[in-house]
């Protein structure tokens, strides 16, 4: 009974405490800080997000998991899309706090600056396709073909 209660008082002095590490460790990565700050700006999807930040589709992918997983972000489907936005509501308190925190900061950082600049250049239709049952190469691969072919 007395391991019972030690690992029941555990849990729930460890719930807050995983809940801020959650957080902490999902703005750890710059290009999730990255994302985030593009976020405030607008909803963006993944190609967006790949497109502006130089990183693949599958890199992104797993940054928006872990800052979904945080709280820090939401996403609605559209189609074959999904679109991820600034989480407006999250139960987390550390994640509500960190966000009204981050909206100010490095607003004069000029890595910030030319990527926000960037992002807003973005046109959706321009770089998004619709998924198709073709395998397309990466931009890696057709880089390396067209160095060989030179």
């Amino acid at each position: 009974m007395i391991h019972l209660a030690k690992w029941l008082y555990k849990g729930a002095v460890s719930d807050p405490m995983n809940a801020l590490i959650k957080v902490l460790k999902a703005l750890s990565d710059p290009n999730r800080v990255r994302i985030m700050k593009m976020l405030q700006m607008r909803e963006m999807c993944v190609c967006e997000l790949a497109e502006a930040l130089g990183i693949t589709q599958p890199s992104v992918s797993r940054h928006m998991r872990i800052l979904t997983e945080a709280e820090l972000v939401s996403s609605r489907r559209e189609g074959p899309w999904i679109h991820y936005l600034w989480n407006p509501s999250p139960s987390n308190p550390y994640a509500a706090t960190l966000l009204a925190q981050l909206r100010g900061w490095l607003e004069e950082d000029p890595g910030i600056l030319s990527l926000m600049e960037r992002a807003s250049a973005l046109r959706r239709e321009e770089i998004c396709k619709a998924p198709s049952r073709e395998r397309v190469p990466s931009r890696g691969k057709e880089l390396a073909h067209a160095e060989r072919t030179k």
